[in-house]
């Protein structure tokens, strides 16, 4: 999943970067705002972070430009404590989410997921397009393939419908116990064996697996 980072504090931007990409994402980063509205037409992003005072077009001024050209990525607005009084303004221009410097990197992770969930799986479009192939139908929580109903059991179904809404994330699997199997009495190679029946069914690389991470489906 491919974010675009607008930050002109080279360190800053560095440890951005760095965190991001450990939590699974493909970054873009830019620290002049002109190079930045190049690049949020010419890719398809799922989230921007676009600091505000920056070399170039502002990111008020690239955010405008963003939603006048008809782009509805989410946006979150990287801000100093004092750019907070001009909070309404990039409301009123179509931002998702403000932060305010310094934050948490781990609070930067949860409006990310959050945001991308809901632009995902809070759509009033039921079907979620997960790649070429594959989608599933939220409502009647199916997984169809070219069109075609793939045959999950229930469990199998469980799975994929909680990686779906998860999109593009990487979940451990002791957050798969916990939230698909709800901390029931089983190994996590039973939970090893289900992503392996739903390999066998849909192909080896529609669940993905990181190493010490977990898994992912559209990654």
């Amino acid at each position: 999943m491919k974010l675009l980072l607008l930050e002109d504090d080279y360190l800053y931007r560095i440890s951005l970067i760095d965190f991001l990409e450990q939590n699974g994402y493909s970054v873009d980063a830019f620290d002049d705002g002109n190079d930045a509205l190049e690049a949020a037409f010419s890719n398809n992003y799922a989230l921007m972070l676009l600091d505000i005072r920056v070399p170039g077009i502002d990111g008020y001024t690239l955010l405008r430009e963003v939603r006048s050209g008809g782009l509805d990525t989410p946006v979150i607005m990287l801000t100093s404590l004092t750019d907070i009084e001009d909070l309404s303004k990039g409301y009123e221009l179509g931002c998702s989410d403000y932060l305010r410097k310094p934050f948490e990197m781990k609070e930067l992770r949860y409006r990310i997921e959050h945001l991308i969930k809901k632009e995902t799986y809070g759509s009033s479009n039921n079907i979620v397009q997960i790649d070429e192939s594959f989608s599933f139908d939220i409502r009647n929580q199916t997984l169809m393939r070219d069109n075609r109903r793939v045959d999950l059991s229930a469990i199998e179904i469980k799975l994929v419908s909680y990686l779906v809404q998860q999109l593009g994330f990487y979940v451990s699997i002791q957050t798969l116990h916990q939230d698909v199997w709800e901390g029931k009495d089983i190994t996590y190679a039973d939970i090893r064996m289900c992503v392996k029946r739903v390999r066998a069914k849909c192909g080896k690389s529609f669940i993905k697996n990181k190493k010490m991470v977990g898994y992912s489906i559209g990654q």
